[in-house]
């Protein structure tokens, strides 16, 4: 019976094989397979019979019961008995022949059945697929295959055959027509020889050890001759690729002499093949074959092959190899193996024909000779070692190729080269060189090459060779001494700049290798190498290259490392010093990078250690070769303008140290004679190298400056400097340039104490003569030097008296420079420079006369204010490339002028000086162009603080220009440019300040209100006119409450004058009458305030300017406070949507709270006293009613959110919170879905379309709006936060979601405003009998979520609201009801301990809910579950017990509903039902098991929420199972954040309930078969599954309570499912079946 079943279920899935999806066929495989594992024999047996009978079977679907038949084989070979293997092997023989034609699949399959059949039984196997080989009779093709397939994965059982075969193939040769034929005899021969020859190679373990090549030698050439002779020639390329590769493996098999005998014809009919084919991999790996099995035999015949092998070898490795076709790439490792073969035995004739190559035009040519030259070096080492010096020479020209993929090839050369010795004969230093080369060619940046580009990038030769120079450097240690020293010398030519940072690094590792070995004293062998750099070359060269550390792949740790290794070498008293500082350099540049490296410091922290060398070395003679060194090596730099200009530093340094005078005055003149003066980076080093030379040798640098002065050079005649004789008048121009700059420099290095006297004798004396120059750079040198100079004597005088005679002089000079700068346009640094000068100038002693006063500060105030705004875009126009950016350039000028005023004004701190300074200033602050303004306040800003932060006020005097400054100021806090307002208040803020000083108050005193001024800059920023008279006002408001009584006056007259000013400042003067008037009148107008209004109105439509809207508001306000119902009346008669004038006048309401007060119950009372919409029906056939909003309360809500929007109303809100609060949320529900009416919207689009009303005037959003700006008055910012953060605003006016939004507003009002809820509950209750249901809806939703929160029970108000709400579960809405439920349910999470007290009355809530007959989509059904759910935390256990079962049952249904938060909520609830089940355990165990193989399979639900709630409920019901292995798993395995394996889940359940309920499988299974049929995809695809996995883990004593046959047909009958993934789990759970069988 257990047969006939197993035979059933594989004949169901054998029948299955016809299914098109190859998952599908695979896992019917897999389930064949899982079968066979079980009962391999009966597996088998039924395979045989199934193919017997199906005959007709296609022959792809036999091909998936063969290759199961061959797994199970493979796997079970060991059990198989012998009757078995019979079977099979009858059966896969007659599948193989059973068609004469070739069906490559099917008849592989069974071939491949019977070469894994073949592993044991090779003498059955062999009787039977010997009788369809019969003598005469050509055999079928997959016969000669199998044969073949068995020679290789059963050589010992299978060369024992092969000599039989061989003789009754032989003549069969003759007979094969067909190419495949031919092609699989070929297949045949190959293995067969491959078996051999492994057989030969394995003698010790083979059967038969007398076995010996001859055995096989005469029937192997026979063949060969067939092959070679007759198809080689064939013109099919497949045929001819098949004999190649039976020849190769056959050569070794030939006799010697038939070898020999055939080699001449033999080589050049392979080599004729590569002119057929191009995959010549085939050709290549026979003909290395074949040339080995002649080496083998001592071939003399191979001598005359040689020639032609090589010619046609050579071009197969000079086409390049493709990566990505890999079939190439072998290729080239099978010539290449050939040309190995070819060196061993003629190394003289491979080398002869392969040099001459390598002078070769073809680039392709040269590349592939320099591969083939590395592999013979590297695999014919013993054979090339007398050919060294003949190969090195003939390297030269190889070594001068451009050419980049030949330089790599060179390279790798070079690499093998140096493994075998090569690099240590004559000629090797020259291949180091060409490596040293290319470690300097330069890094370009990676340009992005065309497809077809052959040439290699040269950073990719540079990386190679750099690689390769370290590697060489590091693991080749016979290259030790050829590297050292030798590298040295390609450290100082300048050409090799590039390769420092390897070489630094290869010399470094070196150098410590020699250390080790005890070389310290004698490192650097001055005596063996005459041609290494000396020390000092070597130094200056590393510490130069040094000071720009993070060029050429960071050389400056490189360069500093080597530097500390050779400390000995360049001098043993260093020893001690660089051993502590050079580490600290090396630690300086790698804690940093190039952008936080601070270059002036790096600079300086190198000089020091050069200056500490010195010092620690302190021979004179030593130092005087160093600096003569570093002076020979400056025109090497000529290219590096940084490096030079560093190594002018280091020279001035050294020539510091060098105590021979002599000496010192020879090298300055060198330097003179030499520099490059046309290079302002050269002037540069030139000067600095001067000024630190005159640090110790002043007399020396300054004597030398005067003979250069006092020289030819600008004389233009031959003399001492004849040098320069034929300079041109620029460069003479420039050479000035660079002695002034040396001036200039001397004085800031030099001494103080020595270079004060010297100023005015020696150095000014030669500056002065060249003032009068229009070079400008010569005007830039002189500028900057008179600035060092005043610099040094500001440095050296703050301790003694230094009267500087020629200050004034200069200033003039200064003066005279600005004044030639075209005032259209700023195209220099001149005048920044100049004023920088005039700044350090004007602060030495004497002070400036008046009249030199005046004429400085006019001219630099009209040379920079006047200038015009800089245009952007035009940053470069007319200024060279290398100009400064514009905008740098302005930015700095302003900063000087600032700098300059500053330092005038510290020589007069006194309100004189200060009204002195404005006196100049006042024009410009006053000019009708915006860009003098602006950079004249600015200015005027900076030195008010200035003046501020360095007043000292002894005796309280009086300030008395305070007033008129102040006039000069405050109007321009509404000036039109925003940088002008805010530069404005800076400088009444510190005015005020300045006045307080003068009043006594010390400086760090802090006024409030003054310090107010600086809160009030925010609202200048943006040009809202509102804003600014709002800032204007409250400024005045402080300047009034803080100018003494005696500047009033002159204040106001100050201010009087400024009503003429071109901006718009004469506004306050009308404001305040027009509104004086008004206060004291105003009382009497009240029939004429309608008429006011309008006037008002009107005039802010005609004039839109900002002191009338100001006047206009304040006009408003004071209206109102004498005529409210008046005024708010005639607002609210304006038209809708109010435009911005209306509005701004609706906001000035909102001054004072009492009035705001007193007008927001007006408008509540228009608000609530009109009905909110009214209903007119639509002509469209079947549309409904449509709702259209009253006029009157969306008036008076869009007034109640102007005057809520003006922050002075907050105050007002407060006091009404509660009315506000209810009648704006009631508003809001009243509205959703109201249009606005027709003439409305036509206006709304109007006004739109125009861009009058920036805000909608829809009925809902201007109820949400209002209900917004109410909470941020009131204080409850928080709550409409929480809400936005919520959506809830947006979910407010969604006619669909309307009620969650107002439970987001009510959750958030319970968090951040409890307090206010005691009296808006009050104003709501009554609402919940409206007879508006939004009202009624609204006002539960309200409730009910604040029921969510413990503030109810704070405030007690939980059970008025809970009885409210069970009010409603009768209420005409389904709504009402449903929002209701969830109040109730809310009560969990809100007042937890409430719930036990109301249980019964809240379960029975929700059990009426659950059973709410009048609830067509469920939704009040699924909020009782939810609100069960929570509830059940809390109840008593004696209550739930009544209605546990009734509960269970009525959700049961909801599991598999097809609404996803039904499913959710029914399965969640019934996790929480089990806690409760202790009572009625067997009751509800029965009620688990009911559930328990849903649950498991919507695991597999499409909605997350669902997977949750299935993970919630197994997790709550497992320890109701009684099995703890169960109650663990999905304890573990199903936690909420946890991924889930389905598959190996249910694997494990399944085990487990199988352990534990074993009755039940029945049970089990037959729920499964309810699922066969659902239609969600992964639950049909998870019941087979479960099926499969229960029975996998079920006892033999419980299989039979399963009707396998209904089982099997369910199956069957699924396995015909549409979805491939469910067919896929049928299968493989037919495959488990086997179990229960």
């Amino acid at each position: 019976m257990m047969e006939s079943r197993i035979k059933r279920l594989a004949t169901t899935l054998m029948d299955a094989t016809t299914d098109k999806d190859p998952l599908v066929q695979e896992q019917i495989y897999n389930a064949l397979c899982y079968l066979g594992e079980s009962e391999p024999e009966e597996i088998l047996n039924a395979c045989d019979e199934y193919l017997r009978q199906h005959d007709k079977l296609a022959y792809p679907h036999r091909v998936i019961i063969l290759k199961a038949m061959e797994t199970v084989v493979k796997d079970n070979i060991g059990l198989l008995e012998k009757s078995t293997a019979k079977v099979v092997i009858f059966l896969a023989s007659n599948e193989m022949t059973k068609s004469k034609e070739v069906i490559r699949d099917w008849q592989q399959a069974a071939s491949n059945v019977l070469v894994a059949v073949g592993q044991r039984f090779i003498n059955k196997v062999m009787e039977e697929v010997l009788t369809k080989f019969q003598p005469g009779i050509l055999p079928h093709y997959f016969v000669m295959q199998t044969f073949a397939n068995l020679s290789v994965s059963n050589v010992f059982g299978m060369v024992p055959f092969l000599n039989s075969i061989l003789g009754t193939m032989l003549p069969m040769l003759g007979m094969a027509k067909q190419d495949h034929m031919k092609s699989v005899f070929c297949y045949a021969l190959q293995h067969f020889s491959e078996s051999i020859q492994e057989y030969l190679a394995n003698l010790d373990k083979a059967p038969d050890p007398t076995v010996r090549k001859d055995t096989f030698s005469n029937e192997i050439f026979s063949a060969y001759e067939v092959l070679f002779n007759s198809w080689l020639q064939h013109r099919e390329a497949k045929l001819r690729l098949a004999v190649v590769e039976a020849l190769g493996p056959m050569s070794y098999l030939m006799p010697s002499e038939k070898l020999e005998e055939q080699l001449p014809k033999l080589i050049p009919g392979i080599l004729a093949l590569y002119k057929k084919h191009t995959e010549a991999f085939y050709i290549s790996k026979s003909l290395c074959q074949i040339l080995e099995a002649s080496v083998n035999i001592g071939s003399r015949s191979l001598d005359v092959q040689l020639d032609p092998l090589l010619g046609t070898l050579h071009p197969q490795i000079c086409a390049p190899a493709d990566p990505s076709v890999p079939l190439t790439v072998k290729n080239h490792t099978e010539v290449l193996r050939c040309f190995t073969v070819l060196a061993c035995s003629f190394p003289d004739r491979v080398l002869a024909f392969l040099l001459p190559k390598l002078e070769s035009s073809n680039e392709r040519t040269r590349v592939g000779t320099l591969l083939i030259m590395r592999q013979i070096i590297n695999s014919a080492p013993s054979q090339m070692e007398i050919k060294k010096p003949f190969i090195l020479s003939s390297m030269k020209l190889p070594l001068q190729d451009s050419n980049n993929k030949v330089k790599r090839a060179v390279v790798q050369v070079i690499s093998a080269m140096a493994h075998h010795g090569y690099l240590e004969q004559p000629g090797g230093e020259a291949m180091l060189e060409f490596l040293v080369r290319q470690c300097a060619l330069p890094s370009e940046p990676p340009k992005k090459q065309l497809p077809d580009a052959d040439d290699l990038a040269s950073d990719s030769v540079q990386s190679i060779s750099i690689n390769t120079l370290f590697l060489l450097s590091t693991t080749v240690d016979r290259m030790n001494n050829v590297l050292w020293p030798y590298l040295l010398e390609f450290v100082t030519p300048i050409q090799f700049t590039n390769a420092l940072t390897p070489l630094c690094k290869s010399l470094m590792y070196l150098a410590t290798k020699k250390q080790e070995e005890g070389e310290n004293a004698s490192l650097i062998r001055y005596d063996l190498n005459a041609n290494l750099p000396s020390p000092y070359a070597l130094t200056t060269r590393l510490l130069v290259v040094s000071s720009q550390p993070y060029s050429g792949e960071c050389r400056g740790a490189a360069a500093l490392r080597l530097l500390g290794v050779l400390h000995y070498s360049v001098h043993p008293a260093l020893d001690q010093l660089w051993s502590k500082k050079v580490p600290l350099l090396v630690e300086h540049v790698e804690e940093n990078t190039e952008s936080s490296l601070s270059q002036k410091e790096w600079e300086e922290k190198l000089l020091l250690f050069l200056q500490e060398t010195l010092v620690a070395v302190s021979d004179n003679t030593w130092i005087c070769h160093f600096v003569t060194e570093m002076c020979r090596q400056l025109n090497s730099y000529n290219g590096f303008v940084l490096e030079k200009n560093f190594l002018y530093k280091c020279i001035g340094t050294t020539l510091g140290a060098c105590a021979i005078k002599d000496l010192v005055q020879k090298q300055l003149q060198e330097l003179l004679e030499t520099a490059r003066y046309h290079e302002e980076a050269e002037r540069e080093g030139l000067a600095s190298c001067f000024g630190i030379c005159a640090i110790n040798h002043l007399e020396e640098t300054l004597a030398k400056l005067e003979d250069f002065v006092r020289s030819d050079v600008f004389k233009k005649s031959v003399g001492l400097f004849s040098i320069f004789k034929d300079r041109s008048d620029n460069e003479v121009e420039k050479i000035k340039s660079t002695l002034i700059l040396c001036y200039g420099y001397v004085a800031v290095y030099a001494p103080k104490e020595l270079v004060l006297s010297r100023i005015e004798a020696d150095i000014l004396k030669n500056i002065f003569q060249y003032f009068n120059t229009k070079d400008l750079t010569l005007k830039l040198c002189l500028i900057r030097s008179i600035c060092m100079i005043s610099q040094a004597i500001y440095n050296g005088v703050k301790c003694g008296d230094f009267i500087f005679s020629r200050k004034a002089e200069l200033v003039a000079q200064m003066v005279e420079f600005i004044k030639a700068e075209p005032l259209e346009a700023m195209r220099t640094p001149v005048r920044q420079r100049a004023m920088i000068t005039c700044t350090y100038l004007v602060i030495l002693e004497p002070h400036l006369s008046d009249p030199d006063r005046t004429e400085l500060m006019d001219t630099c105030l009209a040379g920079v204010l006047a200038l015009p705004p800089l245009e952007p875009g035009k940053e470069r126009e007319e200024s060279g490339g290398d100009a400064l950016p514009k905008e740098m350039l302005y930015g700095d000028t302003i900063s000087a002028l600032k700098d300059l005023l500053k330092s005038l004004l510290q020589r007069n701190l006194t309100p004189h000086g200060l009204q002195d300074m404005f006196a100049h200033l006042g024009p410009w602050i006053k000019s009708n162009k915006e860009h003098e303004r602006q950079r004249a306040v600015e200015v005027s800003a900076a030195l008010l603080d200035f003046y501020l932060s360095k007043l000292n006020v002894s005796t309280v005097i009086p300030f008395y220009n305070l007033g008129v400054l102040i006039a000069l100021f405050s109007p321009r806090c509404s000036d039109s440019l925003a940088s002008v307002r805010q530069h404005a208040v800076d400088c009444v803020y510190c005015l005020l300040y300045i006045q307080l000083c003068y009043e006594g108050f010390a400086r760090d005193h802090r006024d409030e209100m003054v310090e107010g001024l600086k809160a009030l800059k925010k609202g200048l920023e943006e040009p809202d006119f509102t804003v600014l008279f709002h800032t204007c006002n409250n400024i005045a408001m402080v300047i009034g409450k803080r100018v003494p009584p005696d500047q009033l006056m002159s204040l106001l007259l100050a201010m009087f004058e400024g009503l003429a000013d071109p901006d718009k400042n004469c506004s306050r003067a009308a404001t305040v009458m027009i509104n004086s008037l008004l206060k004291e009148r105003g009382g009497v107008l009240q029939e004429k305030v309608p008429d006011i209004m309008s006037i008002i109105h009107s005039k802010l439509e005609e004039v839109d300017e900002e002191h009338i809207r100001k006047a206009a508001q304040q006009t408003v306000y004071i209206l109102a406070s004498q005529h409210k119902s008046v005024v708010v009346s005639s607002l609210l008669g304006s038209a809708l949507p109010f435009d911005s004038h209306t509005c701004a006048m609706w906001r000035s309401l909102a001054t004072e709270p009492a009035l705001t007060s007193q007008i927001l119950e007006q408008l509540l009372e228009k608000v609530n006293r009109d009905v909110p919409y009214k209903e007119s029906k639509c002509f469209l056939l079947g549309s409904g009613a449509e709702r259209i909003a009253t006029p009157l309360p969306l008036a008076a809500t869009c007034a109640l959110y102007e005057i809520m929007s003006a922050p002075e109303s907050g105050a007002a809100v407060l006091g009404l919170y509660p009315p506000l609060f209810v009648t704006l949320l009631l508003r809001v529900s009243c509205t959703v879905g109201v249009q606005l009416p027709k003439n409305l919207q036509s206006r709304e689009r109007r006004s739109s379309s125009h861009g009058l009303a920036p805000r909608s005037l829809h009925p809902c959003s201007r109820a949400v709006e209002t209900l917004k700006v109410m909470l941020a008055r009131g204080g409850s910012e928080e709550v409409a936060r929480a809400v936005g953060n919520a959506g809830g605003w947006d979910l407010m006016a969604s006619p669909e979601r309307h009620h969650d939004g107002v439970a987001a507003l009510a959750g958030a009002m319970a968090r951040h405003a409890g307090p206010r809820l005691p009296l808006i509950v009050k104003n709501l209750i009554p609402t919940l009998s409206s007879v508006f249901d939004s009202q009624r809806i609204t006002t539960t939703a309200f409730l009910a979520e604040l029921l969510n929160s413990n503030v109810v029970n704070d405030l007690m108000l939980l059970e008025t609201v809970m009885d409210n709400m069970t009010g409603r579960q009768k209420d005409a809405c389904t709504l009402v009801r449903m929002l209701a439920l969830r109040g109730l349910g809310n009560i969990a999470s809100g007042s937890p301990e409430k719930v036990r007290k109301h249980g019964a009355k809240l379960l029975a809530s929700m059990v009426n809910g659950m059973d709410d007959k009048d609830d067509p989509h469920n939704l009040v059904a699924l909020e009782a579950m939810s609100s069960l759910s929570k509830l059940l935390d809390h109840v008593e256990e004696r209550d739930i017990q009544s209605m546990l079962l009734h509960i269970a049952i009525r959700i049961r249904p909801f599991f598999d509903s097809e609404q996803p938060d039904l499913r959710q909520s029914s399965i969640v609830l019934f996790g929480n039902l089990s806690r409760f089940s202790e009572g009625n355990c067997e009751v509800f165990f029965e009620q688990i098991l009911n559930g328990l193989v849903t649950l498991l399979l919507h695991l597999q639900d499409p909605k997350p929420e669902v997977v949750r709630a299935c993970k919630f409920a197994l997790r709550m019901c497992g320890p109701n199972m009684g099995c703890e292995g169960l109650c663990d798993m999905f304890l573990n395995h199903l936690r909420e954040e946890r991924s889930l394996h389905y598959g190996e889940f249910m694997n494990n359940v399944c085990k487990h309930l199988m352990q534990s309920y074993p009755e039940m499988l029945n049970r089990l299974i037959l729920t499964n078969l309810f699922y066969f049929k659902s239609n969600w995809v992964d639950i049909r695809a998870a019941a087979p599954m479960f099926i499969g996995f229960l029975v996998l883990h079920v006892d033999e004593e419980h299989c039979q309570q399963v009707d396998l046959d209904q089982l099997i047909s369910a199956l069957n009958l699924l396995l015909k499912d549409p979805v491939p993934a469910v067919r896929v789990k049928v299968a493989e759970t037919l495959g488990r079946l086997v179990r229960i069988l």
